[in-house]
């Protein structure tokens, strides 16, 4: 069935994607499964060129849009193989997907919400094209994506259900930002900074006393705070916040590398997690080079996507010497290196799976930059 797909494209009107599937999902089964909405032409479950290994996500192409659309009305996050499916109509214009046009992003969602509920919760707005709940393998992430037909319809759920409470917990909802357009927010926050980050600070220095180092540096502080334990211990470390940027940035240039007390204290700018990882905001882990390696930087990693899978899916271009995926607290954070031994391995790699879906988004792939 999967050499089926081959003719698809003239069906494209009638095509459903179908992602998160579970690992044993065969073809037939899907084959059994959506053939109760209806006659279906072809089904073709996407694999590693590498090991035909399946990759979470099929395309099931229907010879009527109407039954296309009746599998999507009625089946979407049903279980199979003992896992809910998401459904959507197959969309082969990555930059489409990719626009965050009628998208919305919700945050502070209970673990209790699956994609059925919120499915369900936001229908009154308007068609929705996808529905996604985050999770990964230790279950529901918090936050959520509802992709509407239309613009207007994610602007009224925006004005609903922003602040609405849902399973106990005041949901944010906010309009889909494009990691570009976050990554420039990000670096725009990260370059306004007012606060300072101060560790390595001896045990004997308080708010007092750290507000005045700062005041005979370059001015007094708004406010000047040390961290400390349960018990009012120093947890070596404290915060330094200015009247503005240009006071702020000062005090890093005057301040860091020198010494307090008796100790050589370092100081930065005082950045939330999102813009500490913001290209330029901070320094996100990154793995270092090894000699003779090619790297490629790949970016807008499925949660679900391992090392495994990363090798998996590269290693049709050549021998891949290492895959990383970059973790915090055991959590992709999205991004991660493929690394192999010649350039036009991964040349070629960089060029053909710049925009390939993996799980169930599209990989961002460039060669890796950093030293």
């Amino acid at each position: 069935m999967e050499g089926a797909g081959a003719g698809a494209g003239k069906f494209r009107a009638a095509s459903l994607y179908v992602g998160d599937l579970a690992a044993g999902v065969t073809e037939h089964q899907l084959f059994g499964k959506f053939s109760g909405a209806g006659p279906v032409l072809s089904v073709r479950l996407c694999r590693a060129r590498g090991s035909r290994r399946p990759l979470g996500y099929a395309y099931v192409n229907f010879l009527r849009r109407g039954d296309a659309q009746a599998a999507l009305d009625t089946m979407n996050f049903d279980e199979l193989g003992g896992r809910p499916m998401r459904l959507m109509w197959a969309q082969p214009d990555a930059r489409l997907r990719r626009s965050g046009e009628g998208n919305v992003f919700i945050k502070n969602l209970d673990r209790s919400v699956d994609g059925k509920a919120l499915l369900r919760c936001f229908s009154a707005f308007g068609r929705i094209l996808s529905a996604k709940v985050a999770a990964d393998r230790r279950g529901p992430k918090g936050f959520a994506f509802v992709h509407f037909q239309s613009p207007g319809a994610a602007a009224r759920a925006i004005a609903a259900m922003d602040g609405r409470v849902l399973a106990g917990r005041a949901l944010s909802v906010r309009p889909f930002q494009p990691r570009r357009a976050r990554d420039a927010e990000l670096r725009r926050r990260a370059s306004a900074f007012t606060a300072v980050r101060v560790r390595h600070l001896p045990r004997g220095v308080d708010d007092a006393r750290l507000a005045q180092a700062f005041r005979a540096a370059v001015g007094a502080p708004l406010s000047a705070r040390v961290v400390t334990d349960g018990a009012g211990r120093s947890r070596g470390c404290g915060f330094v916040s200015f009247a503005s940027h240009e006071q702020a940035r000062r005090a890093v240039e005057a301040m860091d590398g020198r010494e307090l007390d008796g100790r050589r204290v370092a100081v930065g700018p005082a950045l939330g997690p999102p813009e500490r990882d913001a290209p330029g905001g901070g320094r996100p882990p990154r793995p270092a080079a090894r000699p003779g390696e090619e790297r490629l930087y790949v970016r807008n990693l499925d949660e679900q996507v391992d090392e495994d899978a990363l090798c998996r899916a590269f290693s049709a271009f050549g021998p891949v010497s290492r895959a990383t995926v970059v973790r915090e607290d055991g959590r992709s954070r999205g991004f991660g290196l493929v690394c192999f031994s010649r350039p036009d391995e991964a040349a070629r790699a960089s060029a053909e799976m710049n925009g390939r879906l993996l799980g169930s988004k599209p990989l961002s792939v460039a060669l890796a930059r950093w030293p």
